[in-house]
């Protein structure tokens, strides 16, 4: 799968503002780890920011209609991944890829809504508050970050 195609089934599954916004962070930071992992950038990317792409339109199927697009398409490393990253699921994290993927959307969601609910946005988070506010409680989700 090449990213544009991963970008068309992101756009085919998804229209909501607010979910592509999620994708797209998720998507960013999961490119960045891969870089810093020395994995596969693209994969990782698209990992990212294909996670969700089912929820808008199946939130009851959710990941099952992605996971099994993707099967169909022979990704199943991405598959996998967001399988484990569904964690009602109990699938084992079995690569840097799968936990990557949990800490990454945990951490883009917690992110983006600490800037939401502050008068400054981004700009007046720093490492001391979160760790001030114990907002930091040692989750295992992180430890691959």
């Amino acid at each position: 799968m090449t990213y544009q195609e991963a970008k068309d089934i992101l756009h085919e599954m998804t229209e909501g503002e607010s979910l592509l916004r999620h994708a797209r962070s998720v998507e960013l930071v999961m490119e960045a780890y891969a870089s810093k992992f020395g994995e596969d950038s693209t994969e990782w990317a698209m990992t990212g920011m294909l996670h969700d792409a089912d929820y808008e339109k199946y939130p009851d199927k959710h990941p099952n209609i992605i996971v099994e697009k993707l099967r169909s398409l022979g990704e199943d490393k991405i598959a996998h991944a967001i399988s484990a990253h569904y964690t009602k699921w109990n699938v084992p994290y079995t690569n840097n890829l799968d936990k990557a993927l949990l800490a990454c959307d945990e951490l883009t969601g917690f992110i983006i809504a600490c800037c939401q609910v502050r008068p400054e946005g981004i700009e007046s988070i720093s490492f001391f508050s979160r760790k001030k506010n114990n907002v930091n409680n040692g989750s295992n989700c992180l430890d691959v970050l």
